[in-house]
């Protein structure tokens, strides 16, 4: 996901309120597509969007910082998550998490320097009979050990160029 090019704020802010809607209902859905868009919200872009649909900057933010789904910081190319259920945890997923903190140098919620990686825990990825599971974007991988989760991180390091 790109980096959102500053200069270009006041231009995206139109086109978001114009593609959404400028009504206080289309809050959620323009803070949805400003995180599609790029990956994270960019403050300077709710400063702007809350400026041009007329909504007090607070209101916006209370919005945002209200659901676990929007983030205010940039996210790597391979978002981590790593399933810290009953079953998962019961399965050693937090040693699997030390693994990949220590092989990323990144704890929870942090971005590896080369924007490559993110990790995350979640409460339930749901596949707990795959235990200990972690999910890298949209492909799950489960029954994982060390050298399993080394293995996938090197692959996906491999990948970046």
């Amino acid at each position: 996901m790109p980096l959102i090019d500053e200069s270009t704020i006041p231009a995206e802010a139109k086109s978001l309120v114009s593609e959404i809607g400028s009504t206080p209902d289309k809050s959620i859905p323009l803070l949805q597509e400003m995180q599609r868009r790029y990956g994270y919200i960019p403050e300077k872009l709710v400063e702007a969007v809350a400026k041009e649909i007329g909504m007090p900057l607070a209101e916006l933010y209370g919005v945002a910082t209200f659901y676990s789904q929007f983030r205010f910081t940039p996210v790597g190319k391979y978002l981590i998550r790593v399933c810290k259920g009953t079953a998962c945890h019961v399965a050693g997923t937090e040693m699997l998490y030390s693994v990949i903190s220590d092989e990323l140098n990144v704890d929870e919620g942090e971005t590896t320097e080369d924007m490559l990686f993110t990790l995350t825990s979640v409460a339930c990825l749901g596949c707990c009979s795959l235990a200990p599971v972690v999910m890298i974007n949209d492909t799950v991988y489960g029954k994982l050990t060390t050298a399993k989760i080394k293995k996938i991180l090197n692959g996906y390091r491999n990948e970046k160029g």
